[in-house]
């Protein structure tokens, strides 16, 4: 990247997003779960970031506090709108991909464990790292 036009670029690229593989989180080994994200730079996050923000001050409490599993619902549904395509399966059929249907494929906490974690990495995301 070697001028301001480069950098963005490489934002809207982010909002097509890139794939990942969902690994088994004791062997490593690829399950065939694939998702696609948008990148953390991509307008895809920020409005997503906003929304849980706004999210976050609609459930908070008069003393300013949200709950552990208010804020853990709202981060799900967060890193959920994030997720532009998938290829998962259910009983051996297409799952489709539905926020509710992410959601809940979210609340398994290895599996949003490894797709945070993608998606929160700029690596993914950068011309020649795919």
């Amino acid at each position: 990247m070697k001028d301001l036009d480069d950098i963005l670029a490489n934002v809207e690229d982010q909002d097509r997003g890139a794939e990942m593989e969902l690994r088994n989180p004791a062997t490593g080994e690829p399950l065939g779960l694939k998702l696609t994200l948008a990148g953390p730079d991509s307008l895809t996050q920020r409005r997503s970031r906003l929304q849980m923000s706004d999210e976050l001050a609609e459930l908070a409490r008069a003393d300013g506090t949200v709950s552990a599993e208010e804020r853990e619902k709202a981060s799900i549904a967060s890193l959920a709108r994030c997720v532009l395509r998938w290829e998962i399966v259910q009983a051996g059929q297409p799952l489709s991909c539905t926020h509710g249907n992410i959601v809940r494929f979210l609340s398994v906490a290895w599996v949003r464990e490894q797709v945070d974690a993608f998606a929160g990495n700029r690596a993914h995301f950068m011309a020649g790292a795919r």
